[in-house]
């Protein structure tokens, strides 16, 4: 591996990520991206209706909150490199090819072999070239760091690199200004990237609520066990949140914080996609609808007086499916 490429790979864990870090990634975006809005309003709940506030993230460029991060990570490293390469199974290469289009750049997605059509098709209609290697992410990872070398290409991590945890913590400064108080932020959890931005973001002023499949549990195993494990992919909704573990950056800024993790069933996750389209016409990917769930469910009870922030990350779905 080249001097580069080594350099590109170890700095993913080079320092923690702040606030600030965060502030400044919203005035390196000013203009790349959309401030998504909010919409207040109930849901059906276990025991009636629960007043809630939905930040409408699908509608984010791309249909995908990880446009932040990959606009944030490029943007940060401009000038040093017109390639860039990244490892995805859906919507961090749809968000990766985007960005390097519109900042003129050629982008690289290594995916696994599992990678939903749907998704592959969108990074292709941003003119990103794929290559499939592997059966999962992780196999893919792999490769592409050899390519990311071989190639003296910039590459971007889908969750655990700072600049996209940054990126995609300024939803969260977003939220400060839209919602009135300091309520709790539910949002749902793969890799950690969303989570962990937002509660960088947040700090202690809010309570920052990760939802995770029961099949896929990387933020509550790594919790349980106090760093990072590997953990089974068994969901419907592994095609957005299928990592296997939790990010560093993620499990360090959950400590640091108290980000508390919730499970959910793939059931409960199906009803609330379901739920968004029958009651709002509101069409999101399955992992859009994970932290729906978690009020839906009972699995999160919020206090009284309450309302509760749920992010709907991600629309990047098989229509057919609804």
């Amino acid at each position: 591996m080249s001097e580069r490429g080594t350099a590109v790979v170890e700095n993913r864990h080079a320092r923690r990520v702040y606030r600030s870090d965060v502030r400044a990634a919203r005035r390196r975006m000013a203009g790349h991206v959309r401030q998504t809005p909010v919409f207040h309003t109930s849901i059906a709940g276990p025991n009636g209706p629960v007043p809630v506030t939905l930040k409408l993230e699908y509608l984010q460029h791309g249909g995908t909150f990880k446009v932040r991060g990959s606009f944030n990570a490029l943007l940060e490293s401009a000038g040093q490199t017109d390639q860039v390469v990244i490892a995805s199974a859906g919507n961090a290469g749809i968000a990766a090819a985007l960005a390097s289009a519109r900042l003129g750049k050629a982008c690289t997605v290594v995916v696994p072999e599992s990678a939903p059509h749907t998704k592959v098709a969108a990074m292709w209609s941003y003119g990103a070239e794929v290559l499939w290697h592997g059966t999962t992410y992780a196999e893919a990872y792999r490769y592409t760091s050899d390519l990311a070398a071989e190639r003296g290409a910039l590459q971007l991590h889908a969750y655990d690199l700072p600049a996209v945890v940054a990126g995609a913590g300024v939803l969260g400064l977003e939220l400060e200004e839209q919602v009135r108080g300091r309520p709790p932020v539910l949002t749902a959890v793969g890799g950690g990237g969303l989570v962990a931005g937002v509660a960088a973001a947040l700090g202690r002023r809010q309570q920052v609520v990760g939802v995770e499949p029961e099949g896929i549990p990387t933020l509550n195993a790594a919790l349980q066990a106090g760093r990072p494990v590997d953990v089974n992919v068994s969901s419907i909704a592994a095609d957005s949140l299928g990592a296997n573990r939790i990010g560093d950056i993620a499990l360090d800024i959950a400590r640091r914080y108290g980000v508390r993790s919730l499970l959910v069933t793939d059931d409960a996750i199906a009803a609330a996609r379901e739920y968004l389209w029958r009651e709002f016409r509101i069409v999101v990917e399955l992992a859009g609808a994970t932290a729906l769930a978690a009020v839906q469910s009972g699995a999160y009870v919020p206090a009284v007086g309450e309302r509760p922030v749920i992010v709907l990350c991600g629309a990047n779905t098989d229509l057919a499916v609804l």
